[in-house]
């Protein structure tokens, strides 16, 4: 897997467009992957985030720990990643304000990175194409080649989700993107996520986007 004060953070702001990956609960990896190994460019890779509130929004990135993906017939067959929480960073304010907003995402009200210091997602089955019924507009995923369903853990809480993605593998080099939108409560992630604190609710929906590089050993 995968922000006042918040991440899990315009007038009326919400959420970007974008799928709605519904967490499940985790699912087994049913057979080891098979294929060529790539792996993950940690400089070219990263996480971004977008999280909002009825008066604002804030966006920033996590960097990747380690991870690999492997490929055969041109497709993704598994694969794992590793997420630095502790890179988390805010990019939309002044120094001073990213500076507080990363200390207030570290602590206990959202990630509690002391505890947590890392995130991680593995595939557990990749598919042709993405067509998801709960998603009206096909536009969401029109970019789509593959469909993505994998086990993220974060703050401790594992989850299995279900995302569209663009997939390119090529023999040196392969990548992975996806956007797609999740509800952080499901993770345990719930400051300021009542609906009853009117103007002052942190939305509980979070857009996470992905880009991977591999790179063949």
């Amino acid at each position: 897997m995968f922000s006042g004060s918040a991440l899990l953070l315009a007038a009326c702001q919400s959420a970007p467009e974008a799928h709605q990956a519904t967490a499940t609960d985790a699912q087994a990896v049913a057979t080891p992957a098979t294929g060529k190994t790539y792996t993950a460019d940690l400089a070219q890779s990263q996480i971004t985030w977008i999280g909002t509130k009825p008066v604002g929004k804030h966006n920033g990135t996590f960097m990747l720990k380690d991870g690999s993906l492997t490929a055969a017939d041109n497709t993704i067959t598994g694969g794992q990643f590793t997420i630095d929480m502790t890179s988390v960073k805010a990019l939309d304010q002044d120094e001073e304000g990213n500076t507080k907003l990363v200390s207030h995402l570290s602590g206990e009200d959202f990630f509690d990175v002391q505890k947590h210091p890392t995130a991680t997602f593995q595939i557990t089955s990749v598919t042709p194409g993405a067509t998801f019924a709960n998603d009206a507009d096909s536009n969401l995923h029109k970019d789509a080649t593959h469909t993505i369903t994998g086990n993220l853990t974060l703050k401790g809480v594992t989850k299995s989700i279900t995302f569209p993605a663009r997939i390119s593998v090529m023999p040196s080099e392969m990548t992975a993107d996806a956007n797609f939108n999740i509800d952080r409560t499901q993770w345990g992630i719930v400051y300021k996520s009542d609906k009853s604190l009117g103007d002052k609710i942190i939305h509980p929906t979070v857009n996470l986007g992905i880009h991977l590089v591999g790179r063949a050993g």
